[in-house]
């Protein structure tokens, strides 16, 4: 009996661990893309024409 508490207990810490993993990665994802945004809507906010990334 205790061998199937403690496979269930490790199963669901890695599914948790994961979940944290995504969330973390998803939250970069959404930093950055908020960043990329407020940069533009303050060069179009300047009066800037030309806001375009140059890709180097």
């Amino acid at each position: 009996m205790s061998d199937q508490d403690g496979r269930g207990g490790r199963g669901g810490a890695v599914a948790a661990l994961v979940f944290a993993a995504v969330m973390v990665g998803f939250g970069l994802w959404l930093a950055h893309s908020l960043t990329a945004a407020s940069k533009m809507q303050d060069c179009l906010m300047s009066g800037r024409s030309n806001c375009n990334v140059i890709a180097p």
